[in-house]
């Protein structure tokens, strides 16, 4: 019923002066027809075009709450939100666990969120968050942990940091007696 108002954009280089030169030589009417408002937006730049352009949305995989995800080998994936049951290996950015999912396999992740439950070796390189529902046994590596009230933690435990430190320290050749080296 009602046709829609059509717009178009022009990258000419209008100024004021020019509209009230135009308006003036027609008549006089310059002070009548009020001052025209142009507004232009500036061309996005290289830089913002490459971003956007080269930048791929969030790869994001939501196992649900009835689904069973087992023997799966998981890349590529920045997020991965578990609320039914995964059996799997996964080297990624971000695993959620929710309150009803649980997770079996070895994960290399840059943060774990978790609600639910993980059995096996988790790599949290950056951070690893347990809720006060959450429980996780295995080998277990972390940045920064934090564990709410009531979470759970058992295993193998280790922070990255210290795991680095202690490494620096072992060597190939053995340790000799303090008597043998004095004596």
């Amino acid at each position: 019923m009602f046709s829609k108002p059509t717009t178009t954009t022009r990258n000419d280089s209008i100024t004021r002066k020019d509209v009230k030169s135009v308006l003036s030589s027609s008549n006089g009417l310059a002070g009548a027809v009020p001052e025209p408002r142009v507004v232009t937006e500036p061309p996005a730049t290289t830089e913002e075009k490459s971003t956007t352009a080269e930048t791929p949305p969030a790869a994001r995989l939501i196992v649900g709450p009835d689904v069973k995800l087992k023997g799966a080998e998981i890349l590529d994936c920045d997020t991965l939100v578990v609320e039914g049951r995964v059996e799997a290996t996964m080297d990624s950015r971000v695993i959620r666990i929710s309150d009803k999912g649980a997770f079996s396999g070895k994960v290399s992740i840059d943060v774990a969120e978790i609600h639910g439950t993980f059995e096996g070796e988790l790599t949290a390189r950056s951070q690893l968050i347990i809720h006060a529902t959450g429980k996780v046994s295995g080998k277990i590596r972390y940045g920064k942990l934090v564990i709410d009230e009531g979470g759970e933690l058992c295993g193998d435990i280790n922070s990255l940091s210290s795991e680095k430190s202690s490494q620096r320290y072992l060597r190939d050749e053995p340790i000799l007696p303090l008597s043998a080296v004095a004596g």
